[in-house]
């Protein structure tokens, strides 16, 4: 099993061309599993793992409500932003500048076969980063993602997230507000939750900006441990 982890830092960038980059390394991965099964070889299957920033962009799960998108599409270009309905599960969400976005690509038989636990870890991941910086957060029985207050008037996401997979093989991830402009969350019903806040890293700070280097810095060190995962 290969656990070394391809690390990619993508800036910020366009998010249709990095959902076709996405695709493309799911698909080759499916690929190299295909072939190990058709020709019974053993070819090591690669696992990837981008960080990105996205220009405002709404995106639609599969299974989600178009009608908790709120502003129409004039609105959307006033507010120089795109919408995709996309592949990977969830409702709708907000990707933009102060956000870091995580998008694992992984052959999960390289790890372990099981979905549930694969997004028990992504959220244990941000759970552990938010409490170096003394944030105690949580997950909401029944809902993805990472939460502060759950269970309270007060409760508050601070991470969604939402996956495709197919023969156990993963793509979409993680979007983590670290310095978000909340804003454009006011345009949207978040991830389908009707009266739940969304909140953003240097908010619960109280500080103007937080750095997104080091956050990401601290991302990977819980990602490899949680996962025995070897970040090349």
């Amino acid at each position: 099993m290969n656990k070394k982890v391809i690390l990619k830092n993508l800036g910020l960038k366009d998010y249709k061309e990095t959902w076709d980059f996405q695709e493309t390394l799911f698909q080759s991965i499916i690929s190299i599993k295909s072939n190990n099964r058709n020709q019974n070889t053993t070819l090591d299957t690669p696992n990837h793992l981008l960080f990105v920033e996205h220009p405002h962009v709404y995106t639609l799960g599969k299974s989600g409500d178009l009608s908790n998108l709120l502003i129409s599409e004039k609105q959307l270009a006033e507010k120089q932003a795109t919408f995709y309905r996309i592949n990977r599960g969830g409702d709708i969400t907000y990707h933009g500048p102060g956000q870091i976005v995580g998008y694992p690509i992984l052959d999960l038989e390289n790890f372990f076969s099981d979905i549930h636990k694969y997004l028990r870890l992504l959220e244990e991941v941000i759970i552990l980063t938010l409490k170096e910086y003394g944030i105690n957060s949580e997950r909401s029985p029944g809902q993805t993602g990472v939460w502060l207050d759950s269970g309270t008037p007060f409760a508050r996401k601070i991470c969604a997230l939402g996956v495709r997979t197919s023969r156990w093989v993963t793509m979409h991830g993680f979007a983590f507000n670290v310095n978000a402009d909340l804003g454009y969350f006011d345009h949207i019903i978040p991830c389908g939750i009707k009266e739940k806040a969304v909140t953003s890293l240097n908010v619960e700070l109280g500080v103007k900006e937080v750095s997104q280097v080091e956050v990401r810095e601290k991302i990977l060190k819980h990602f490899a441990a949680l996962f025995g995962a070897e970040l090349i």
